[in-house]
């Protein structure tokens, strides 16, 4: 099948890649000149340089045959003479706070996506073709989509929401194996034309392909995010305060009991200092918003979501609250700046406020090393006097007066080794944000240093 898509942002990448390896021939188009000369590159190490994502690299280099990534409009034009599909990966951020989408990246492409669609086959219009919503969007983007269509004279055409359920870090990997599969339609023919498009998938004993209406599969998309996000506040929240206040009660222990449960599972029992990224508290907030503008409460979202901000705030105010740390001068080593691991996403990274409560704070020098999301955070953060970015941990961690551990990188469980023996005179504050150095927080206490980590009681070093 041929298949464009408008967008090469994180979603448009990862779901055009998979698209070819599945035997597609498949169009990329971005306004993004940068973006599509590294994704388009055929170089593995350009391609993750600009999406750090486990397997994209490789996928599209195996694939180039297939895939073409392109800034010109022209060529959109002429591939629609033929096109089966149109996925629309377009961003949709939040307005503000508010929970509102800002939907004019969507609208625009729309607008422009129509103006051609008109024109294919030389204004015929003989090819049917399917729209598909990959974005996630409100939960009636299907009617709004269709307006703009219909407004232009768009014809013989179909709106699908297709929404993905990707986990950053490995979405390739929950792309060529994905446990569902959903796809929203009203009309029996654009069923057909996505079960070809997905015959891989459709045909998989493994994988769960879902067939819903529009509606259902965009408003299935933001109860599931808010789903994991909930359960994520009830872990830092509940589980991991608990763990906070009294004595003789380890996290890893209390996890198990409750991971052993059937009914609860594993998934979102890890402590942590705050749930980033870019999808989780943007989807959220937008279903708040929608309940609310139809006149529903929300409050339970909304509590989701102050949790989650709570949860930051309390992790940096122990310093002062339990270590009685006073920041004003101080040098400051800020470990990891991607919102988690296996992703050079900064997008809602814990790190990006406590840059900024560190600025506030008038500390002397934040020392920073993140092996993947650097870069991006020199774009909040621009490298100075006060902001200082190293190669490696064990260099950040130096002459500092406090540690933070922000981002949940597996090599970062090794600090230990560099902080018991190269810091026992200096003795910085450890602040674990992740539970990183969990397994050796006797070790750093017998050492004589103290530890704040979410989860556990403030740890008093021996003297």
């Amino acid at each position: 099948m041929n298949i464009l898509y408008i967008g090469s942002g994180f979603v448009g990448a990862c779901s055009a890649a998979i698209s070819a390896a599945s035997g597609h021939n498949v169009l990329v188009y971005d306004i993004d000149e940068n973006k599509v000369k590294m994704l388009g590159s055929g170089d593995r190490d350009t391609v993750e340089a600009c999406l750090f994502e486990d397997g994209l690299g490789d996928l599209l280099v195996r694939n180039k045959e297939r895939i073409e990534f392109t800034l010109d409009y022209n060529k959109v034009e002429t591939f629609l003479d033929t096109c089966d599909g149109i996925f629309m990966c377009l961003p949709t951020p939040e307005i503000g706070e508010t929970g509102e989408s800002n939907l004019t990246y969507y609208f625009d492409a729309a607008e422009k996506l129509s103006q051609a669609l008109v024109k294919r086959n030389k204004g015929i219009q003989e090819k049917y073709i399917v729209i598909i919503n990959k974005s996630t969007v409100p939960i009636d983007m299907v009617n709004k989509t269709q307006e703009i269509m219909d407004a232009a004279g768009v014809k013989n055409y179909g709106v699908v929401s297709n929404p993905e359920f990707l986990v950053e870090g490995k979405a390739i990997e929950g792309s060529l194996r994905p446990d569902r599969v959903v796809v929203g339609a009203w009309k029996e023919k654009d069923f057909e034309i996505m079960r070809r498009m997905y015959q891989r998938f459709y045909d998989s004993p493994t994988v769960t392909y879902i067939e819903v209406n529009p509606k259902e599969a965009a408003a299935g998309k933001l109860l599931a995010n808010f789903t994991l996000f909930n359960k994520l506040a009830i872990c830092f929240d509940v589980v991991g305060r608990t763990c906070e206040t009294f004595d003789d009660l380890n996290y890893e222990s209390l996890r198990k009991v409750l991971a052993t449960d059937p009914r609860i599972g594993t998934w979102g029992l890890y402590d942590s200092l705050y749930a980033g990224g870019s999808c989780f508290i943007k989807d959220s907030r937008s279903l708040s918003h929608q309940l609310q503008t139809a006149g529903q409460g929300a409050t339970l979202v909304s509590e989701t979501h102050l949790a989650n901000k709570r949860q930051l705030e309390m992790f940096i105010g122990r310093a002062e609250k339990e270590a009685g740390f006073d920041w004003t001068n101080k040098k400051v080593a800020l470990i990891g700046t991607a919102f988690k691991r296996d992703t050079n996403d900064i997008r809602n990274s814990p790190s990006i406020d406590i840059g900024h409560f560190l600025k506030e704070k008038q500390v002397e020098e934040v020392h920073i090393y993140d092996p993947a999301a650097m870069d991006n955070f020199k774009l909040v953060f621009e490298e100075n006097d006060q902001f200082i970015y190293h190669s490696h941990e064990f260099e950040a961690i130096k002459d500092c007066d406090v540690i933070i551990i922000a981002t949940d990188w597996p090599q970062f469980r090794g600090l230990a080794d560099a902080i018991i023996p190269e810091l026992k005179k200096e003795k910085p504050l450890i602040m674990d944000g992740r539970r990183m150095l969990q397994h050796r927080y006797n070790d750093l206490r017998e050492a004589g240093f103290e530890v704040i980590a979410v989860g556990s009681p403030f740890i008093k070093g021996k003297k």
